[in-house]
């Protein structure tokens, strides 16, 4: 597939005609070549040259008709991170040289600018001032450099797209065109509320020429965002990541597959999106497909994060001396119930402001209901919530009630995870999920740091040494604590050995309960079962009642550990919407209950929007 003739060169025209074919993901691609995350990506266009341009090649033998150059962080803030805060000018004419060279007369260049990385809504006037002149400064070097366009991406803070946009326009010349696209949420917000009607209008006032949505989640989440956006009147584009990341031998992997991506570009393309191409995840094969359905329609020519478990806190599994260990059953309500009687816990969730009340309201549903512990998630999908001990500790008060607490190794050094658990062990929250957490590369600040100075192993073993009475050097304390550690698991892993493996792993460090993904296959649920009784944790099964045959095509094709069967996704689609769906979704969930109740120690329900009316049709009968 070729650059579109006949336009005058002109990107906004070929734009304007549609069918469009952008790249996909440069830093997948450096990960991929060994390129490990710690390194500046746009420096790599002065000292391995070759390497940035072979990949822009691979994107234009795959059919791609427009290239990013590889400058998303080229600004002087990002590059300040790594000492070459005064290379912007040499690494953003570089990366436009190289992206030239590889189009060569079949490709568009576009200079890519992404977000300057600093916590924005904490910043001055003054320092206002010195973003527009950074983003300035780098638009500058591009156009020199002789783009196409310009093109602004992955951006969450409204305020911080207004500055470059505005910068811009004091030196793009009217000849090239600027491209302006933001991510959004899982709610369809940026990260002040705004929805994708507002921020399509704002886009344009301050200077787009052309509008759209990456990164963000997957196909599905980009193609509902972008389609609210086309009445704006101006070229719609889309690049969504291809889902979200899921580790996958010890590295962070993408699973939306080409095929996928075919299905959506057509979807994109029939709405009447000008341009589709690939985020996060996305290689020449997602974007191979990409070409296909332009094709087809008539159109032109992430790392192992942080440290192992096996190499951090090996820790004595000896008690210190003077002290007791707390055996489970005298671990709260919980650990006298556990292996007694079958557990319902239910998720309910910190709220994203202040306001706890229907948190209380929903978990005193649910204990009246006959609902034995609440589980309270850590930001989950990297979300900004409420700290979770907050809402833990007030339904533990209010309620006399148990929670289960997650907690994440994701935002916490190892200081900050030892102050965390023990506060919580003081404040009587002794429950705790360990978990390493999702990247924040999911959530509402993608740009926010992540920790990972402990996995999910790591953390357990912390906690074990606790409970034997012991720090994290193994020196002993006065007395030990008595924390019932919960871990995660994923029953539909793809590499479903290397899980076993780490369940182990994770019963050695101290895990004395295994909570699974939702599960929606017997077969799969069946053999996880029998597994895992080799291993001697007990299992709480985890179900997530389908809201809609869309919700099932969504958790199958991107979210991590998650597989519906065609069997179930077919069962939703022919339960239709609404009222009938949301019934159809809890018999599924009662079927997969009723299938291994009598073999797991209980059940994890996380009912999907608040819906704890759902989690009560579950257990009806059943518990």
């Amino acid at each position: 597939m070729e650059k579109p003739r006949g336009y005058s060169n002109s990107l906004l025209e070929a734009l304007r005609s549609g069918s469009l074919v952008f790249d996909g993901a440069m830093g997948t691609a450096l990960y991929e070549r060994g390129i490990l995350y710690t390194v500046c990506f746009d420096e790599l266009c002065l000292s391995r040259p070759e390497l940035v341009q072979k990949i822009h090649e691979d994107y234009v033998m795959a059919g791609a008709q427009v290239l990013e150059t590889n400058t998303f962080g080229a600004n002087r803030y990002r590059l300040k991170t790594h000492g070459f805060q005064d290379q912007v000018t040499e690494v953003n004419r570089a990366a436009v040289q190289l992206a030239r060279e590889a189009g060569k007369d079949n490709a568009f260049v576009v200079g890519a600018v992404g977000p300057t990385g600093l916590p924005f809504k904490a910043l001055s006037p003054d320092e206002h001032g010195q973003v527009r002149d950074a983003f300035l400064e780098q638009c500058q070097a591009l156009v020199d450099a002789g783009v196409d366009g310009l093109l602004f991406e992955t951006f969450r803070q409204p305020e911080e797209i207004r500055l470059a946009l505005l910068a811009a326009k004091d030196v793009v010349p009217s000849c090239i065109p600027v491209l302006a696209q933001v991510s959004f949420d899982a709610f369809g917000t940026m990260a002040d509320g705004t929805g994708p009607e507002v921020m399509a209008s704002k886009l344009i006032s301050w200077g787009a020429d052309a509008i759209g949505v990456n990164c963000s989640d997957g196909p599905l989440g980009v193609y509902e965002m972008v389609v609210r956006m086309l009445a704006a009147g101006v070229p719609v584009l889309a690049q969504p990541n291809a889902g979200l990341p899921r580790r996958v031998e010890g590295r962070f992997a993408y699973m939306a597959t080409p095929e996928y991506f075919l299905v959506y570009a057509r979807r994109l393309y029939k709405a009447g999106v000008s341009a589709v191409g690939g985020c996060c995840g996305t290689t020449p094969e997602h974007i191979r497909k990409i070409a296909a359905a332009a094709r087809m329609l008539g159109g032109s020519d992430f790392p192992e994060l942080g440290i192992s478990g096996g190499d951090v806190l090996e820790l004595s599994s000896d008690i210190a001396p003077g002290v007791t260990v707390v055996p489970l059953e005298d671990k709260g309500m919980l650990g006298a119930k556990l292996n007694k009687k079958f557990i319902i816990s239910v998720e309910v969730n910190p709220p994203p402001g202040l306001d706890i009340d229907k948190a209380l309201l929903g978990a005193k549903l649910l204990q009246a209901g006959g609902v034995d512990v609440i589980n309270v998630a850590d930001n989950a999908r990297a979300s900004m919530r409420m700290g979770n001990l907050a809402l833990c500790l007030r339904i533990q008060e209010k309620l006399g009630m148990p929670t289960l607490m997650h907690v994440t190794t994701r935002d916490r050094n190892l200081l900050g995870l030892v102050a965390h658990v023990l506060a919580a062990h003081e404040l009587g929250v002794r429950n705790l999920v360990i978990i390493t957490g999702d990247p924040p590369k999911m959530g509402d600040f993608p740009e926010a740091s992540s920790v990972y100075d402990v996995d999910s192993i790591g953390l357990l073993r912390l906690i074990s040494g606790f409970n034997h009475g012991r720090d994290p050097g193994g020196k002993p304390l006065e007395r030990a604590t008595a924390f019932l550690a919960a871990t995660g698991a994923e029953p539909a892993a793809s590499d479903y050995a290397r899980e076993m493996e780490r369940l182990g792993k994770k019963r050695e460090a101290g895990a004395e309960l295994v909570m699974t993904q939702p599960v929606y296959d017997i077969e799969v649920l069946d053999r996880f079962v029998r597994d895992t009784s080799q291993v001697g944790l007990p299992v709480l099964v985890g179900l997530l009642p389908l809201a809609s045959y869309r919700n099932a095509e969504f958790l199958h094709n991107e979210v991590p550990g998650m597989s519906v069967p065609l069997a179930i996704r077919d069962r939703m689609r022919r339960a239709g919407a609404g009222t009938e769906a949301r019934r159809e979704g809890v018999r599924i969930a009662r079927d997969m209950l009723s299938a291994v109740k009598d073999r797991v120690a209980g059940a994890y329900i996380m009912p999907p929007f608040g819906r704890y009316d759902l989690a009560l049709e579950i257990i009806e009968g059943i518990a």
